[in-house]
């Protein structure tokens, strides 16, 4: 693309003067801050419009460029990562907006809840070891008692009660550790 002319993508009339130095920019410029402007977000087109940007603010401000290839180059990379700065903060601004504005507007239905619900415990009892699990559901989920949990299991009544006394303190801290209470507690 560094073959276009400056013109082409800026529509800033500018004079002669200024249009030469950014031209020789431009060319100069263009292929560095493209790749480096490619790395710095998802796609090309976005790339290319980052570019422009910096173009732009180049053109209004082709006086305060300093002069020296390094010199140039620098001030336009200052100012292509400085607009990608800008658009990174006002995308989490958005993003936290939006988030805060569904959390206060959505109430969840009774549904929505029991299923939530439903999956936050799933998936802690998912971390708790496989002895523990099977104790936990048998006798909370399924209503076995401690001695049908023994004999299906092949282990002591004791064990069972071990197993589910254990159990039930480490899934209370997976459910906190979940809801962002601290994970040190024991």
């Amino acid at each position: 693309m560094s073959g276009l002319p400056i013109a082409d993508i800026l529509p800033v009339a500018l004079p002669d003067a200024s249009a030469d130095r950014l031209s020789t920019l431009f060319d100069a410029h263009y292929e560095r801050l493209y790749r480096l402007a490619r790395r710095l977000v998802p796609t090309t087109d976005a790339a290319g419009d980052l570019v422009q940007d910096t173009f732009l603010k180049a053109a209004r401000a082709v006086a305060s460029i300093p002069i020296g290839s390094t010199d140039e180059e620098a001030w336009l990379v200052r100012v292509l990562i400085n607009l990608r700065r800008d658009e990174w903060r006002k995308t989490a601004v958005r993003r936290q907006h939006e988030e805060e504005t569904r959390r206060s507007t959505r109430v969840p239905s009774d549904q929505e809840a029991v299923f939530v619900a439903r999956a936050t415990v799933w998936r802690a009892l998912d971390r708790l070891t496989p002895r523990r699990r099977a104790v936990l559901v048998m006798h909370e989920l399924e209503g076995l008692t401690i001695p049908a949990i023994a004999a299906l299991l092949g282990v002591s009544a004791i064990t069972v009660r071990w197993h589910l006394s254990k159990g039930r303190g480490d899934l209370a801290r997976v459910l906190r550790s979940h809801g962002g209470e601290s994970h040190g507690k024991r």
